[in-house]
């Protein structure tokens, strides 16, 4: 128990630390990334590369051997004959480009004596090489195969490599050649170039060491995008938390706010009722009016801000019933109809000539969606009238809320329903409003199954187009 104790705190210290330094862990990890991949891949096509040369070598290794073991049946024969050994030589030579240096040697005390070769100018010489030294003592020994590059590591077979390029690889075959008892008669030598697969090879080596370049490249590109678009999830993310935060306040400042509202309006409304003393002063009753009306548009703001933060938050109930839509546009209008007698305009509402079937709705979402609407008509319009319609077209319940106001140019109503947009204009500038209206009457309608839309001419109107589902 005593253990586990002291575990537990460094767990949490642990646990901290990574919580504290999240962003420069993360940062570490993805560069670390950008670094180990890369040499990852190169590092697995270098080994490729290797253990594939390797491969090949030893299958060079064995052509070889096998290229000396057929050199050696064609001259068995004639080992005793030097003429005829020469000439044969020269014949196998000059027919195969692979066999650089064709020889056979004969021992003559500690060195070699050449006795054929494809170069003339060798006839005779004796040759104390250990390698020829190395093919001839070994036991049960076929023949030795062993590449140009191995041999010039040492100072003999530097000299024996002699001319020839370093780039130019060959094999060098040592193989003695015995009789039918098995005794050792003579040496066969031969150089096989290994050019043409080299060639090949490393043609297939520099297209390999490209295309890593190329897959390097693009990884290390991938893997940039890759950390740069994890920084711009982490942003995100606290942009989501930041923005979750002001949610969280908005709604808590619009319920604090809403109290105190309720209290101011209650009293100011009690004072210009005469409750507490009749108001004979002209100028006191003025700003008192003033008061009631700003309170009232502070309260239909604190109402706007409480029904975006329920709208983002998904805690907007709406509900789902049968209601008859005619009652509800009738009491907006006797609602609204004062507004619309003041500014001298006529608000009307065409009822249809047969009753309407019921729609699908939430009634107090969509008197709230309707009064925005029918209010923003009114306010947008100087003079002329607001007229509401209601008709079934294609199985759906239109509303048209159409009016004679300043309307809207084709700019002005792509950003119509965004949040806290307003048409800014000479015509606008004196008219109060939050730029939520339209927002949040768009999600009602929208949570309601609905569609809403706008068509607008400047200086000629708008029309407003609501559509609800009708109840079966």
């Amino acid at each position: 128990m005593k253990f586990l104790s002291h575990k537990k705190p460094n767990k949490m210290k642990l646990k901290e630390f990574f919580v504290q330094n999240k962003e420069t862990i993360q940062l570490i990890y993805g560069v670390s990334l950008v670094i180990l991949i890369p040499l990852l891949i190169a590092y697995n096509t270098v080994f490729i590369i290797g253990k594939y040369s390797e491969n090949l070598d030893v299958a060079l290794q064995r052509q070889a051997l096998s290229a000396g073991r057929s050199i050696y049946a064609l001259i068995q024969d004639d080992l005793k004959d030097e003429e005829v050994l020469q000439k044969k030589i020269k014949e196998l030579t000059s027919r195969n480009s692979e066999f650089q240096e064709l020889s056979v040697l004969v021992k003559e005390d500690e060195s070699f004596k050449i006795i054929a070769s494809s170069k003339e100018d060798d006839l005779g010489k004796n040759l104390d090489f250990y390698y020829y030294q190395t093919a001839w003592v070994q036991p049960d020994n076929d023949g030795l195969a062993t590449d140009s590059m191995a041999l010039a590591a040492t100072v003999e077979g530097e000299e024996l490599i002699g001319s020839f390029s370093r780039e130019e690889r060959f094999w060098l075959v040592a193989m003695p050649m015995k009789d039918s008892s098995g005794k050792k008669q003579a040496l066969l030598s031969m150089k096989i170039s290994s050019k043409i697969v080299d060639d090949l090879t490393n043609e297939n080596s520099s297209a390999a060491i490209y295309l890593l370049a190329i897959t390097v490249l693009i990884v290390v590109l991938f893997l940039a995008i890759a950390v740069r678009l994890w920084d711009y999830a982490l942003l995100y993310k606290k942009i989501k938390e930041v923005d979750k935060m002001k949610d969280e306040f908005i709604s808590i400042a619009s319920h604090e706010l809403r109290t105190p509202l309720t209290a101011i309006k209650g009293y100011l409304s009690l004072v210009a009722d005469g409750t507490y003393g009749k108001i004979e002063n002209k100028e006191m009753k003025k700003g008192i009016d003033v008061i009631i009306a700003s309170s009232s548009r502070l309260e239909a703001l604190v109402e706007d801000l409480l029904n975006v933060s329920r709208i983002e938050q998904g805690r907007l109930d709406v509900s789902s019933e049968k209601i008859d839509l005619e009652p509800i546009v009738q009491e907006i209008i006797s609602q609204l109809k004062i507004s619309a007698d003041e500014k001298k305009l006529l608000l009307e509402y065409e009822k249809p000539e047969k009753k309407l079937p019921l729609v699908l709705a939430d009634s107090e979402k969509l008197k709230q969606a309707l009064i925005n609407l029918i209010g923003n008509s009114i306010k947008y319009t100087e003079k002329g009238s607001v007229k509401i319609t209601t008709k079934v077209i294609d199985n759906k319940m239109e509303i048209k809320i159409a009016d004679t106001g300043i309307g809207m140019s084709a700019e002005e109503q792509k950003h119509l329903f965004e949040k806290f947009h307003r048409v800014q204009n000479e015509k606008t500038a004196k008219i109060t409003g939050t730029g939520l209206g339209l927002w949040i009457t768009k999600q009602i309608v929208e949570l309601m199954n609905g569609k809403i839309y706008l068509e607008s001419m400047k200086d000629v109107g708008t029309q407003v187009t609501v559509k609800l589902e009708l109840a079966k």
